[in-house]
């Protein structure tokens, strides 16, 4: 049985939203784009810079997250090192000027949905007296943020800590501890409750966090399972965090 936490640590999706990978060059973002730089830069060669620009920021993010404190880049720079480097100058000047919003836009993704049990593993927790925190690793927190707010959960946070607005991103500690201490709660006592054992279990060991518990989804099973990174309990869904919670020995005063 695990220790009774004392407030619960999130990562985005993956936990709190099933969040399917968004194509790399959605369409009205190509067309935004092509109209932003006035056709300065084709449709086509948009496209293909937006794919293969998020191919390499996902190699470089892989790369980052394989050292001992990994940053995150700015919206600026992953704009110019990754998808405009060959376009002409005034093309690139309106791109960094938008970068935060263009950022928004190739982050969001209409098929986000709320994964099963979460609002009521949220809600009992709360009732419980536990502070939540969203961790998460993403090209604009932004956006994962005002899904929460529409799906009605976003309330339910005392904070929410995105790593393009961090500066740093997980496995480094530092994005835990943020967010512990914004709750205001030691990190030692907080569970910390991720889908990548690469990312989420790493960081809770690295930050010493009470407990990893590790939420199943489809990247799970893609990654390489590291016996060092074994977490402390697994659960398929919002459903077995509640469970967990409860075996725990948190009270929901409302059951």
């Amino acid at each position: 049985m695990l220790r009774t936490p004392r407030a619960l640590l999130l990562d985005f999706g993956g936990v709190l939203a099933d969040a399917p990978s968004p194509p790399p060059d959605p369409p009205q973002l190509v067309q935004r784009l092509f109209r932003l730089v006035d056709g300065a830069v084709s449709a086509e060669r948009i496209a293909r810079d937006l794919t293969t620009g998020a191919h390499a920021y996902g190699r470089w993010r892989d790369e980052e997250s394989a050292g001992e404190h990994p940053v995150e880049l700015g919206h600026r720079q992953v704009w110019a090192r990754f998808v405009t480097g060959g376009w002409p100058a005034p093309a690139r000047a309106a791109v960094d000027r938008e970068a935060t919003p263009l950022a928004y836009a190739w982050t969001w993704h209409p098929e986000w949905d709320v994964r099963p049990g979460i609002p009521a593993a949220l809600a009992a927790a709360t009732r419980a007296g536990l502070p939540l925190a969203v961790v998460s690793n993403t090209t604009c927190g932004a956006a994962p943020r005002d899904f929460l707010a529409a799906a009605g959960l976003g309330a339910l946070f005392t904070a929410q800590l995105y790593s393009d607005e961090a500066g740093v991103r997980k496995p480094n500690p530092e994005l835990a501890r943020l967010a512990a201490r914004a709750l205001g709660v030691p990190v030692a006592d907080c569970w910390f409750v991720g889908d990548s054992r690469h990312r989420d279990v790493a960081c809770a060991r690295r930050a010493g966090a009470g407990a990893a518990v590790l939420m199943r989804s489809p990247r799970t099973d893609r990654e390489e399972p590291l016996p060092e990174l074994a977490p402390d309990a697994v659960v398929e869904d919002g459903h077995g965090l509640l469970a967990l919670l409860r075996d725990a020995g948190v009270t929901d005063p409302a059951a």
